[in-house]
């Protein structure tokens, strides 16, 4: 090779080493950006999420005191659970659950073929009682003649007298059996009590069933319910017992239907006061004419009576529970937490009344975190209203 392909070779093989090192220099300033981009903006994100958002809110004051709202379950104004009075197989069913019912109307069919036997046997016995008694009847007559000619002593003519009276209380016995059988017969038609929905069948076609409850409730073949109107109890505290009156509107509310109420009416009320819970129990009907309303189901029940208005009210979700009591967070102007323990009042539901422990001013957290703690710092969100 000469000199000067010599030459040329070095330069070139300058000029790629030259390249390869711009390159690798350019993709280490490239990588070396990309790093300090994302750190910068990982750290950015991280402050970001270290931030605790919280809702605030301020304590109302309980100047006019709160309606007071208890739970309660609606029930059928009347229900009832239907039993077998006679024992025997289920020949079949003629209402499902749902089925709206008539006083008197079939439900099921039972054959009972003891029962059957019984009465068949009873017949017999008072056909054969009746003939007795005719023969008695008879007799007695004939002695009576014969008494009158002086034909017999009135002793046997007495005699024959009492045969008869025992005949006859044999024939009314032997009647009223058979009544009875027959009685018992006509409960192998299982029939709706009054006017209702039925609300559970636990019979099937075959099925072997006593007569009565036989002391269990698995026993029964139907349950049935009016549900117009409904009923409902409620248990008054004692502190607002006197309060409550006979023809009173409630408002009854659902949490399923937001927006949606329900007007009812205290029908009666215990008139005295539970030594156990201090409470008395109240009566409520609510009409239901459309069905809106299902029995069962678990209700508030808003009463037209004022709660006690000495201190705040705050939210049941500002309240954070520790083995020392129940905290109210409170945040200050500098974004700090601070745990308030509180001394609690009346619970009026989604309120609850605080003795203790705070101030109109203050500014309480809403569904605190359960890991919140003194000097915790927080942002706000935008604050609400506890009315």
């Amino acid at each position: 090779m000469s000199d000067v392909q010599s030459s040329r070779v070095v330069k070139r093989a300058k000029y790629v080493a030259t390249g390869i090192v711009a390159v690798l220099v350019v993709s280490a300033i490239v990588v070396l950006l990309l790093r300090s981009f994302h750190a910068g903006a990982l750290e950015r994100a991280t402050e970001l999420h270290a931030k605790l958002y919280v809702a605030t809110t301020t304590p109302k004051t309980n100047s006019d005191g709160l309606p007071v709202t208890l739970p309660g379950t609606l029930q059928g104004v009347i229900e009832a659970t239907v039993y077998a009075r006679s024992s025997g197989y289920v020949v079949r069913w003629t209402q499902d659950i749902g089925a709206s019912v008539k006083k008197g109307e079939l439900l099921a069919e039972i054959t009972a073929p003891e029962i059957d036997q019984q009465l068949h046997q009873a017949e017999a016995t008072r056909a054969q009682t009746a003939a007795s008694e005719a023969l008695a009847k008879s007799t007695a007559q004939r002695w009576q003649s014969l008494r009158e000619k002086d034909a017999v002593t009135q002793q046997d003519l007495d005699e024959r007298v009492s045969g008869y009276k025992q005949a006859q209380s044999d024939l009314a016995a032997a009647e009223a059996n058979v009544l009875r059988l027959r009685s018992l017969q006509g409960f192998n038609r299982v029939v709706a009590p009054f006017d209702g929905v039925v609300t559970r069948r636990n019979i099937d076609v075959g099925d072997l069933v006593d007569a009565g409850n036989g002391g269990g409730t698995g026993r029964a073949l139907f349950s049935v319910a009016q549900v117009d109107p409904l009923r409902l109890y409620v248990y008054v505290p004692q502190t607002y017992a006197s309060q409550i009156k006979i023809g009173d509107p409630v408002t009854v509310t659902l949490a399923e239907r937001r927006g949606e109420q329900y007007q009812g009416t205290i029908a009666r009320t215990a008139r005295a006061i539970d030594t156990t819970t201090r409470t008395m129990q109240v009566e409520i009907r609510v009409p239901n004419p459309k069905g809106e309303l299902i029995a069962g189901s678990y209700v508030q029940v808003l009463l037209p009576i004022k709660g006690d208005n000495t201190g705040l009210v705050v939210p049941t979700n500002a309240l954070l529970f520790r083995p020392q009591g129940s905290y109210v967070a409170v945040v200050d102007g500098g974004g700090h937490v601070r745990l308030n323990l509180v001394k609690l009042g009346t619970d009026f539901g989604t309120m609850v009344q605080v003795l203790n422990g705070l101030n109109s001013s203050d500014r309480i957290v809403l569904n605190p975190a359960d890991s919140l703690a003194d000097g915790d710092v927080v942002t706000l969100a935008a604050a609400q209203n506890a009315g």
